[in-house]
């Protein structure tokens, strides 16, 4: 049996949500002994008060859960892929054997989830360890068009040992595009009709020009299932094939993301049910001028977990018109913040600024190694009182002491607790934020899952680049005021 079939095991791993300090309650508490009011703080009758609208909510998204024609495919993925992740496992093994270098090209969501996952789940130094002790191939996400960054790329990596892993749901994403056509093209200089071999896309089924090209040249495909957006697909064939390939535990992932779906349906009260709770309160928040939210991990692998949140949560929310076609012009604004890092970089400004943030951090209670603080630094009391304890009670007091201090200004915050950073645990977290943004988004009554104002960047591109059908937009980038030459400085 896995370590994540047995329920004791699971309850243990099951991730904590600590609203405390975004409470009026808690907070008049604390003011009661010399911490100042806090500011935008969620009261009793504010709950009381959005909960008949929240119950309309659910009954809403009751009727959209799994069905692609909503983009709630996603909702499907933590127990409807058997097959898939059968096959993403045997390619993986087959990978590895073959490959030292695999290297995905991807943007967004193909590329802010696999950067998030290998972070958080496998060494902080992978690339760095000998062979034998990666479990898998050195590891490179490729999520830009710098053209020194891809320059940088053909330095480091033999075309011989390289697997390419091409992502992109539409199939015409510029970016990844021009990536695939540069390394194609240089692999089939290289290799010749070996190429192939080399490349695996992961695409629609039916649409796009990568399929197309994919069919066309007999390459490995996985598919991004109907109804899974970008920022929603890292539990789709788009995460968990790197993320296997490196030997992460990708069952364990997924058993993560079903057990917090499981609590996050199940649970009919919505106090209790951690989903609801974060979804309605972060609406609140919103309501209540806290226009940025600062997501702080106190944990390197947790690191890039604040940007896969970010553009799931900024890309999801910010919407110009509400779902009946009125201008709300809504959203939050994501912060990326690392604790103890940003204490010094940052915090400054969240203690002592603008009351129009609230403060998430993610806190660890066992972190997977212990290091020991030495002693022999008797003659100076300003550094010996740290020797004899460990950079672990260190990092979480500086958690704790933060989260106090921020409190005592009166500025909301919020913990989620993992038990430990595991595949289990991982996958939990991402299914939480993934249902709390769906929740949030009924409450602001936008859609979620689409992005209008990123097309409208995308198609301004394919203006500028001729892409036939786009000659409207060129000719109205060619209409607008040109820059005035004394605001140049």
């Amino acid at each position: 049996m896995k370590q994540y079939e047995d329920q004791a095991w699971r309850e243990s791993m099951r991730i904590r949500l600590d609203v405390n300090h975004l409470m009026d309650e808690h907070m008049d508490a604390s003011a009661q002994t010399g911490f100042e009011k806090q500011v935008g703080a969620v009261t009793e009758a504010d709950l009381a008060k959005i909960m008949p609208r929240a119950e309309r909510a659910r009954r809403s998204l009751s009727h959209k859960w799994g069905k692609a024609s909503q983009m709630m495919g996603w909702t499907k993925l933590p127990t409807g892929q058997r097959k898939v992740v059968d096959d993403i496992l045997k390619t993986a093994a087959r990978i590895r054997r073959n490959f030292d270098t695999f290297v995905v090209l991807g943007i967004g969501g193909s590329a802010l989830g696999p950067i998030a996952v290998q972070q958080a789940l496998n060494h902080l130094h992978y690339n760095e360890l000998p062979a034998e002790k990666r479990n898998g191939p050195r590891f490179y996400v490729e999520d830009n068009v710098d053209p020194e960054r891809m320059a940088a790329l053909f330095d480091v990596i033999d075309p011989k040992t390289t697997c390419f892993n091409v992502i992109t749901k539409s199939g015409g994403t510029s970016e990844t595009m021009s990536q695939y056509i540069i390394l194609t093209t240089w692999l089939k200089e290289k290799l010749g009709n070996a190429w192939t071999k080399h490349v695996i896309a992961t695409t629609d089924k039916k649409k796009g020009n990568l399929i197309r090209l994919a069919k066309e040249n007999g390459l490995k495909t996985f598919v991004i299932p109907d109804g899974v957006g970008g920022r929603f697909s890292e539990l789709s064939p788009v995460g968990l094939l790197p993320a296997a390939v490196t030997g992460i535990d990708i069952e364990g992932l997924l058993a993560g993301a079903a057990y917090m779906q499981e609590i996050c349906e199940e649970e009919e009260d919505m106090r209790k049910n951690p989903g609801w709770m974060a979804g309605i309160l972060g609406y609140l928040l919103m309501t209540k001028g806290k226009n940025i939210e600062v997501l702080m991990p106190y944990a390197d692998s947790l690191k890039y977990m604040a940007d896969w949140y970010a553009q799931l949560w900024a890309e999801s929310l910010g919407k110009k018109f509400s779902v009946r076609g009125k201008v709300v012009h809504v959203g939050q604004t994501p912060v990326k913040s690392l604790g103890v890092t940003d204490q010094h970089s940052q915090v400054q400004l969240y203690a002592e600024g603008p009351f129009d943030k609230v403060v998430t951090f993610l806190a660890v209670d066992n972190y997977r190694a212990e290091v020991k603080i030495p002693g022999g630094f008797d003659d100076m009391p300003n550094v010996n009182f740290l020797c004899g304890h460990t950079m672990n009670e260190l990092i979480k007091a500086e958690c704790s002491a933060t989260e106090y201090a921020l409190t005592k200004a009166g500025k909301v915050n919020q913990t989620i607790i993992l038990p430990e950073v595991n595949a289990f645990t991982l996958g939990q977290l991402m299914y939480l934020w993934e249902f709390k943004t769906a929740v949030a988004g009924e409450l602001l009554s936008i859609n979620a899952f689409d992005q209008p104002g990123v097309e409208e960047g995308k198609n301004a591109t394919y203006a500028i680049f001729g892409r036939p059908g786009y000659e409207e937009k060129k000719a109205e980038l060619a209409s607008q005021p040109a820059k005035d030459p004394k605001f140049i400085l």
